[in-house]
């Protein structure tokens, strides 16, 4: 993987190389997993996925039976809410979706015309009063449930400190679809490079700002979590690239 990841063969890993191997990652993952789940939704095999298709394939016994009333509220939020994904990802809307297509509509985060719904998701799962905003303790509540009623961890009483420093920029006390976005899409913020920085920075003993193959294996743990080899995976498979 190191000789894979050194593209201009130099016997040194830079933080752009590292970076660019890290979406490569990424992306490679998405596309397998979207190859995974096609032939489960394309039923009549014409290299598409209709609406109906999919929605036979994940709602088809709902539709015609509900199991209790729990099955039937789960069902009813989301079938809607899936359909809204779908409309949003199929670009040419004749409802049926290409490879393309598809792959926006279950990774609608690596796609920029779909970031919309992604907000939207988001803000729907975490506003819990309904009023389209969400507010510090529906924010909190998200990430940590005081089922007690005892005093909050530290990280909490941090977190609260972060949501009016850094989350809600206007200062109104909740936050819009815009500093949700910007909380979970936020476009000065590069995670590929964040990783690649990280490694560089933790394995890099001679302070050089470059990895050697021994530096890599001498702190192989740091890598083997990372997204670099796939959190470990990347280290079993047979490599065809």
């Amino acid at each position: 993987i190191v000789d894979r990841i050194d593209d201009n063969k130099d016997g040194y890993l830079t933080t752009e190389e590292l970076k660019n191997w890290i979406k490569r990652v990424q992306k490679r993952y998405i596309y397998e997993n979207v190859a995974k789940v096609w032939k489960d939704y394309d039923i009549n095999k014409d290299d598409k996925i209709a609406w109906e298709e999919y929605k036979q394939a994940t709602y088809g016994y709902y539709l015609e039976e509900f199991q209790d009333a729990t099955d039937q509220h789960s069902f009813k939020k989301m079938l809607p809410r899936d359909e809204r994904r779908f409309k949003a990802a199929d670009l040419d809307g004749d409802l049926a979706a290409t490879r393309e297509e598809f792959t926006a509509f279950l990774h609608p985060e690596e796609f920029e015309h779909m970031k919309n719904i992604v907000v939207l998701e988001t803000l729907e799962d975490i506003d819990k009063n309904g009023d389209g905003f969400v507010d510090q303790d529906e924010y909190i509540a998200d990430m940590f449930a005081n089922e007690e009623g005892g005093p909050e961890p530290d990280w909490v009483i941090t977190e609260r400190e972060q949501f009016s420093d850094f989350r809600d920029l206007n200062k109104d006390g909740k936050m819009d679809k815009e500093e949700i976005q910007h909380w979970i899409l936020p476009q000065d913020y590069d995670h590929a490079l964040a990783e690649a920085r990280h490694l560089v920075y933790e394995s890099d003993v001679d302070k050089d700002q470059k990895l050697t193959k021994e530096e890599v294996l001498d702190n192989w743990n740091m890598f083997v979590g990372s997204q670099a080899t796939n959190y470990g995976e990347d280290l079993t498979r047979n490599h065809d690239e």
